[in-house]
């Protein structure tokens, strides 16, 4: 007779008790240079991320030169007058570093990572890159090649394509948000290092810029640091742009982009609303977050769970520029992809599930779903200094305070249905949206033109 096997089960871990959390707070200064600095210390962060702010939006590019803010980014971490390119990057590799920047409308953005052990070394080559860079013409002309290289392939992925036809539908010609950020192929071609050299020398200063560092300063001395790298960076005053208000047109109406033989449409649906400053926000982030921001969404629900339509559908608000006197403005959209043979059915139910959000609003417990996740999981969302830092920058280049990301937590928590469904039906009324298709127009253009939602014109691919 055998005995009985036994199972020894270790203790089951508890849950601790819940503590409080906001969004971290950070410490405001300026150094002698007229550098702006906003600092967090995040304990236990070893990877420390900075975030530089440079004040040269896309507005300032000179005509004809759209791009040269992009090729100028890329060419920070080309060499300085210290370092050819290759010294640079392989002082970087040294440091465990990683350096990227990139150019948008509100202007350029710097990003260094680094382990804090080698901060002062990291902060110093990017002090360089922002002091004295090479510009050298060998590599400012293997950047506009690159540039070059890459604009077929934007072209012919439908996403892209959709969101540039989307911005040259809703802006005047005239604004430089009606066309591609980072340049054509006319514009990027007449690009050179003088050029380039000009556009730095015109808007990049430390007085029109702002550094966030965040990580563990623990034995640190972050002022020193600060001051021998960054506050060695010299420029003149900052000088005020002023900036034209955003104008848009989104009278409803449809733009396919003919894509023969194309299996899948792209949809890209969108118009311009209220930026960040506007008090309808917060409100209007849960909105469209019950609508299409995750896939227990209304719109995942009808075109992805019971018409099997699509992978996904999602509605989200982008910032495109943000100002506090109004002249701001955020892209509002809806994205997704669709099967050819379905692009008029879909188009149809997409429209049902606005008008049917209009007359009848949203439910509590949709709502309540969002408010959860929004700000349920923040905490998770910024558990690293990188999350933290880009989160701090965007409020800077946005113009916003630097207490907005936790008083935005508040604000949706505090938001109730009512108001989200005014905010979201406000900003995607059904008879005032761009819609761009790209795909088979010999397939879907007479199915769309039967849905009544807008007059309908075909362009090339």
């Amino acid at each position: 007779m055998t005995e009985a096997a036994t199972m020894q089960f270790h203790p089951q871990p508890q849950a601790g008790a819940a503590r409080p959390w906001a969004f971290p707070a950070p410490e405001r200064g300026t150094l002698g240079n007229g550098l702006t600095v906003l600092r967090c210390d995040r304990p236990g962060q070893q990877l420390v991320a900075v975030e530089i702010h440079l004040d040269a939006p896309l507005d300032a590019e000179p005509q004809g030169l759209d791009g040269v803010a992009t090729i100028m980014a890329r060419a920070f971490s080309e060499g300085t007058d210290k370092h050819s390119a290759e010294e640079f990057a392989a002082e970087l590799d040294r440091c465990g570093a990683t350096l990227d920047a990139h150019a948008d409308h509100p202007g350029v953005r710097v990003s260094l990572e680094v382990p804090v052990s080698r901060l002062p070394k990291a902060l110093g080559l990017l002090a360089d890159a922002l002091r004295a860079p090479a510009f050298a013409d060998s590599e400012i002309e293997r950047l506009v090649r690159n540039r070059l290289d890459e604009i077929p392939h934007e072209t012919a992925n439908p996403a892209r394509r959709a969101a540039k036809e989307l911005s040259k539908q809703l802006f005047p010609a005239t604004a430089r948000m009606s066309r591609p950020r980072q340049g054509t192929e006319e514009t990027v071609t007449a690009i050179d290092s003088a050029a380039v050299r000009a556009f730095y020398e015109k808007h990049v200063r430390p007085a029109a810029a702002t550094a966030v560092v965040v990580g563990d300063f623990t034995g640190i001395d972050l002022d020193t640091v600060l001051a021998d790298t960054l506050g060695a960076w010299t420029g003149g005053a900052a000088e005020p742009r002023p900036m034209p208000p955003v104008t848009a047109d989104d009278s409803g109406r449809v733009v396919i982009v003919d894509r023969p033989g194309a299996v899948q449409t792209q949809l890209l649906i969108g118009r311009v609303g209220p930026d960040r400053h506007d008090r309808v926000w917060a409100a209007q982030v849960l909105g469209t977050y019950c609508l299409g921001g995750t896939l227990t969404s209304r719109l995942d629900r009808v075109l992805r769970e019971e018409k099997g339509y699509t992978y996904g559908v999602r509605a989200f608000g982008q910032v495109l520029r943000s100002a506090a006197d109004g002249t701001g403005a955020a892209m509002l959209a809806i994205s997704g992809s669709v099967d050819t043979p379905n692009t008029g059915p879909a188009l149809e139910d997409l429209w049902k599930v606005l008008r049917t959000l209009a007359a009848e609003g949203l439910t509590d417990p949709e709502r309540d779903v969002a408010v959860q996740n929004l700000v349920g999981v923040a905490p998770l969302k910024y558990e690293t200094a990188a999350a933290v830092a880009a989160t701090l920058a965007d409020q800077v280049e946005q113009n916003l305070p630097d207490d907005f990301q936790a008083h935005l937590y508040r604000q949706l928590a505090d938001t109730g249905t009512v108001e989200a469904t005014a905010a979201v039906v406000n900003a995607f009324p059904d008879d005032r949206l761009v819609t761009v298709l790209v795909g088979d127009a010999a397939q879907i253009e007479e199915p769309v033109k039967a849905l009544g939602i807008g007059e309908v014109t075909v362009v090339t691919g």
